[in-house]
């Protein structure tokens, strides 16, 4: 009798193959999962701004939400009419700003400039603070995942704190600069390829051009950043001199070749930062260390923190967006738990000193612990009078702990789902690791930004009205804008930056070179600002019109402007009219006063 061999049928083989080809992809299928959810994640934070682009304004951004758009309109008017896009006189007319020294973002600003000038450069403020959160996050976890650690939930739960950490959400609310740091991995990554023996020339090239986009996307995070190696290498040298030797001179050579292509490429615009038409020598922040007792605090915008309560950490930081070092005290034990850990590990320990090192440089020069000071004295005192670090505010070297506490949380993950122990003990410690994040990371979960409604543009300038009243001089809100107030650069975005401000909202020159916010103020200005604060008019002299004559020949101004509803208006309108010995007159929903033939008069100018 013969054995009957069974066989197979079409539809087996189909199912075998399918399930080889199935496989593979697998990894790459949570891989995409992992992203796509640091991109709901950052969505649902910018929700309230996404559903009200026309109208939303970030209610702790201050005046930056309107300094942002402005950098993004002024470049996209820029490129659009094949005008320097380093320099403007859009504002601060007729001296201008130097946009190289200050934060125009080039490397996102210019190829998002169709953006810009389809949908307006409040979408483009919010695509690139959405897309840098989920960017980073996700740059992170590619570079962890491939490169750092072996497990993609070690590597997927370091990246969530780098992309979504407290510090990155308080700047979240205002300075997406400090929130788009998504070029940073890949260049940590590169310098790892490299000490693993990458061509340096080639690996160099890549360096350099990474670095390259960087600056144009944010230099101050960029130093925060290669301060923060700077720290890594010299510890890792003093642990592991040997292998410090061994890849020296090949990291040497891929820093050369990178820092020749990225000078090449940047000398221009980094000459005319330091150098250019209204550029300054250094921005003095006077001391802004971080309180001690800010690490163990909560941020604001978390869980813990109250969500958008206001003033939760009212005397632990600048303001909201400056919440540099708000880590949480259970997150902080966490950290030292898993450093006494993993202290055998030479890259480990190395990470951590550098973290510990960077916290103490963002403290200032003396320690301050809960507001009191100490005679403690911290490395900020070798380097805030140094060239690049006397612009940079110390507290925001902190955000250096940032990748750093994110990578010893992927390599502790990492050694707890790899232990080699009996299942029991395996189970306990996986059990034990997993309490102790939910511990640490729940109560700093981040909650959604608060949105307000802005300030409306006057119909004035939205309907083109202006047009009837600028020639070719400036216009001149009253009162002219400055740090504390830069609504009119949104009127002047919803004009379609049609015409110049005088003054405004920047970083420029003061009359000693040093750099300053906003454009050093007139005595006109200065009278005016006086009047919005303190509503009072304003007893004017014949001195004052004197020099009110002088600056407004100076701004080359065509028309002064004051939206009517605004707060002191009456006492605003009757200083104005004082000076100028004119009423002015209403046009829609503006007092205005045409001053074209009084600005163009032939007159001494006390400048």
């Amino acid at each position: 009798m013969a054995t009957l061999t069974p066989t197979r049928t079409r539809s087996d083989v189909e199912k075998v193959a399918e399930t080889v080809r199935w496989r593979p992809r697998l990894p790459y299928l949570a891989d995409a999962a992992i992203m796509l959810g640091f991109a709901l994640a950052a969505l649902l934070l910018y929700r309230p701004l996404w559903s009200d682009l026309d109208g939303g304004y970030l209610r702790f951004s201050g005046q930056d939400q309107n300094l942002w758009e402005w950098f993004y309109a002024v470049t996209a008017h820029n490129v659009l009419n094949f005008e320097n896009p380093l320099f403007t006189t859009l504002q601060n007319y007729p001296a201008g700003v130097n946009l190289s020294a200050n934060t125009a973002m080039y490397g996102l600003s210019v190829p998002l400039t169709p953006v810009t000038i389809l949908f307006g450069p409040t979408a483009t403020f919010t695509l690139v603070l959405t897309g840098g959160l989920a960017g980073t996050a996700a740059a992170w976890y590619w570079v962890l995942s491939r490169h750092l650690v072996t497990s993609r939930t070690g590597a997927a739960i370091g990246a969530a704190f780098c992309g979504f950490a407290p510090p990155m959400i308080s700047h979240a609310n205002a300075h997406p600069n400090w929130v788009a740091l998504f070029v940073m991995p890949f260049i940590v990554l590169w310098l790892l390829k490299i000490v693993r023996g990458a061509p340096p020339v080639r690996s160099g090239v890549v360096l350099g051009l990474l670095v390259t986009w960087q600056i144009f996307i944010g230099k101050e995070p960029l130093m925060v950043m290669a301060t923060t190696m700077v720290v890594f290498a010299v510890t890792y040298a003093l642990m592991a001199p040997e292998h410090t030797l061994a890849v020296a001179r090949r990291l040497g050579l891929a820093l050369g070749v990178g820092a020749s292509v990225s000078l090449v490429i940047a000398a221009v615009p980094l000459w005319w930062q330091f150098f250019g038409p209204q550029s300054y020598s250094a921005l003095e922040h006077g001391m802004r260390g971080n309180d001690a007792a800010s690490f163990t605090a909560f941020a604001t915008d978390s869980l813990a923190g109250g969500g958008n309560g206001e003033d939760n950490a009212s005397g632990l930081a600048m303001n909201r967006t400056e919440e540099n070092s708000f880590f949480g005290w259970p997150l902080v034990l966490v950290i030292f738990g898993v450093t006494i850990a993993l202290w055998r590990v030479v890259a480990a320990r190395a990470v951590a000193v550098t973290m510990f090192v960077m916290a103490w440089i963002s403290m200032g020069a003396l320690v301050i612990v809960d507001g009191e000071g100490t005679p403690i004295p911290g490395p900020w005192m070798l380097l805030f009078d140094r060239p690049l670090f006397e612009s940079v505010l110390e507290t925001r070297f902190s955000l250096g702990c940032v990748p750093l506490i994110g990578i010893l949380l992927a390599m502790a993950t990492e050694r707890v789902l790899r232990l080699r122990a009996r299942p029991e003990q395996r189970h306990a410690a996986t059990i034990t690791w997993c309490s102790a994040l939910v511990v640490a990371l729940l109560p700093i979960v981040p909650t959604p930004l608060e949105v307000t409604e802005r300030n409306a543009a006057p119909a004035f300038f939205t309907d083109g009205t202006w047009r009837a009243y600028v020639r070719d001089g400036s216009v001149v809100p009253v009162p002219p804008p400055h740090v504390g107030n830069a609504d009119a650069l949104h009127w002047q975005m919803e004009a379609g930056m049609g015409f110049p401000l005088v003054e405004g909202y920047f970083v420029g020159p003061d009359e000693e070179g040093e750099g300053i916010y906003g454009a050093p103020r007139t005595r006109t200005s200065l009278i005016l600002e006086h009047v919005a604060t303190e509503g009072k008019v304003y007893e004017v002299t014949d001195y004052d019109r004197l020099v009110a004559r002088s600056d407004l020949r100076y701004w080359e101004a065509d028309v002064l402007v004051l939206p009517l509803g605004t707060r002191h208006q009456h006492e605003l309108r009757a200083t104005v009219t004082a000076l100028l010995r004119d009423p002015g007159r209403p046009v829609q929903d503006v007092w205005v006063w045409d001053v074209h033939a009084l600005s163009k008069s032939s007159g001494v100018t006390f400048r």
